[in-house]
């Protein structure tokens, strides 16, 4: 078995230094405030912030799954991630990192206040709120954790390390334990820099992740025009029809097998669902978790704006030219890859790990492994730091101690920090697959979220009781409804979980008066949202002449429509210069060329007028 060079530990060691150096370095400034440790003190320019994002969303989990859907689906794996969706931060680049920016909040929970004011119905939303953060938060630190501990077996074997433990592991729980290892690095660097140490630290992993994706690109371009590539028919194409229609029969017959436990199928009907469930998803706002945080720790609403553009900008085509390459080196030279995990089955998961352990060379191997290392560490401190803000902002200075020192806030995210960790990698050692948990997050629990979460940008009438009872009832149902079906992919019960969400939503709200008139009006004032205001906007319009209402609405979805194609484009192109398909090439980028244009002039140009 190959083991790792010197070089290449000697590499990863050094990283995890300076990684405890920025968190060290940063320490005394994260203590100056709450805000300093949560948000950065607000100081942190938009690119920088754009860059953490996305270094943030580089992660080691997602990287696996997105090796092993290019392998199996080709350029049609493309569509796949609209599952998240990956088009949210085009809704969020609009409109919506705007709108939540203006209302100076430092949590998703805080945010609530601003909408649902501080009586009852607010309280509950605030509690429910809170809820699904940490279970969201929790959700993703335990599927970071399981895919770091499946890459991290293939590359320090246990029998290299057992000697050295001083207790036994069985073979289905190594992954876990090196998760565990690796976490409490991760730990260090985010409790002690908070958001400043975060976004630092991801700067350093994103330039590494940039210098491997270029050489891994360069691998597999080099590999396709050498050796050529044996695929099915279509594969190389992103165009479907009603079925998918991939045969790997004569090629690796086991892709097949893949395909039908993934469930994709009947594409067209997956897509629509993608794309229903996705836009819904992306209306409703960000999820409170660490992409919420980078919103609100940026200087304006403009830079917000900035920040979520930025982050499709610079991570789709580096991203992509590293999984193009890999996917491309792993079907060129599939022979010499062993999938096979302890138990003894095919594992495509492995093809990410055993592909980096098979064709990269000394040195950059160990770039490319403190890169992915530091990928999860970066997604696993992003969402560690907004699990801490919610605890800290809206538990403990909210209900226990408002008027709270430094020091004893200081102590409080350390602890808070401490505690969330433990239980994540509890809740890690009860995760199957990536794949699993992935689903779960990305389909279940969104679903109990969305509902809710339209309706409190939109409806004026909607208050903190119909949000309280719209959640909870979401929030139970993705508890109860998967159980009672097992076989049905998650994303196919979506609409049951936002059907129900919707009943909890309106039922709630009728149950109690209107939030109170002037939190409203602040809050109308303040965000200017578009939609179903008209009882509020003329309130304002009498008090205040000449008050105008938003007319954006044509704007912002014909900008998020140009968005979306050109996001798209950037995920295609490097797949079709790593499989050297010159035509399709320069269509790609006549068609970024007119969707630049659009935007610069549509978007760009009326960012700054229109916020500041």
């Amino acid at each position: 078995m190959k083991l790792l060079h010197t070089v290449d530990i000697i590499i990863i060691l050094l990283y995890l230094a300076t990684i405890v150096f920025i968190g060290l370095y940063l320490r005394k400034r994260a203590q100056k405030s709450k805000d300093d440790y949560l948000l950065g003190g607000k100081s942190i320019p938009w690119y920088m912030l754009g860059l953490s994002n996305a270094s943030g969303m580089f992660d080691i989990s997602g990287t696996i799954w997105l090796v092993t859907l290019m392998f199996v689906y080709g350029i049609k794996s493309a569509w796949i991630p609209w599952l998240w969706p990956v088009f949210n931060q085009i809704f969020l680049m609009v409109y919506l990192s705007k709108w939540l920016r203006r209302s100076n909040a430092t949590t998703g929970a805080e945010w609530i206040g601003t909408r649902f004011g501080f009586k009852k119905g607010a309280k509950l939303s605030h509690i429910i709120v809170v809820i699904f953060a940490l279970i969201m938060c929790l959700g993703y630190l335990a599927y970071g954790f399981i895919g770091l501990g499946k890459f991290i077996e293939i590359f320090i074997p246990w029998e290299m390390v057992s000697n050295y433990v001083p207790f036994n592991v069985t073979p289905e729980y190594v992954p876990h334990f090196y998760g565990t290892i690796f976490t409490l690095f991760a730990v260090f660097y985010s409790l002690l820099g908070g958001m400043s140490g975060i976004v630092w630290a991801d700067v350093v992993q994103f330039a590494i992740m940039t210098i491997a994706a270029l050489v891994i690109g360069y691998l597999g371009f080099h590999a396709v025009g050498t050796q050529g590539l044996t695929v099915p028919e279509g594969w190389d194409s992103p165009f479907f029809g009603w079925e998918l229609n991939l045969d790997w029969s004569n090629i690796i017959p086991e892709v097949n097998q893949k395909i039908k436990e993934d469930g994709f199928g009947l594409f067209t009907i997956f897509f629509m669902m993608m794309v229903f469930k996705g836009v819904l998803v992306s209306v409703a706002g960000p999820a409170p978790t660490y992409d919420m945080q980078k919103i609100l720790s940026t200087k304006s609403p403009a830079e917000a704006s900035k920040m979520s553009g930025f982050v499709s900008v610079i991570l789709m085509p580096i991203r992509y030219l590293m999984i193009a390459g890999f996917a491309a080196l792993a079907l060129i030279y599939y022979e010499k890859l062993n999938l096979e995990n302890a138990a003894g089955n095919i594992d495509f998961e492995l093809i990410l790990p055993t592909a980096i352990m098979q064709f990269v060379p000394v040195g950059l191997l160990g770039l490319l492994l403190a890169g992915l290392i530091a990928a999860f560490m970066s997604t696993f401190a992003g969402t560690l730091n907004a699990a801490q803000a919610y605890l800290v902002n809206d538990i403990y200075l909210k209900y226990k101690a408002p008027n709270a020192s430094a020091n004893q806030i200081k102590n409080m995210n350390y602890l808070t920090g401490i505690v969330v960790v433990l239980i994540s990698i509890v809740l890690g050692f009860f995760a199957k697959d990536v794949n699993s948990v992935l689903q779960w997050i990305v389909s279940v629990l969104y679903g109990s979220y969305v509902g809710a979460n339209i309706l409190k940008w939109h409806w004026w009438r909607f208050n903190g009781e119909g949000f309280f009872w719209g959640m909870a009832a979401g929030l139970l149902s993705a508890a109860i409804i998967p159980e009672l079906f097992p076989n049905v992919l998650g994303l196919y019960l979506f609409p049951i979980l936002l059907i129900i969400s919707l009943i909890g939503c309106v039922i709630g709200t009728y149950t109690a008066p209107p939030t109170d008139e002037e939190v409203l009006k602040t809050f109308y004032k303040n965000v200017r949202p578009w939609g179903f205001w008209k009882p509020i906007h003329d309130k304002l319009e009498a008090e205040t002449p000449g008050f105008k209402k938003n007319t954006d609405f044509g704007r912002d979805m014909f900008n998020v429509l140009i968005g979306t194609i050109a996001q798209t484009v950037l995920v295609i192109l490097p797949m079709y210069l790593i499989f050297r398909q010159t035509l399709p090439i320069y269509i790609s980028i006549a068609i970024l060329i007119v969707c630049v244009f659009l935007l610069k002039k549509y978007w760009w140009n009326n960012l700054e007028e229109k916020l500041d």
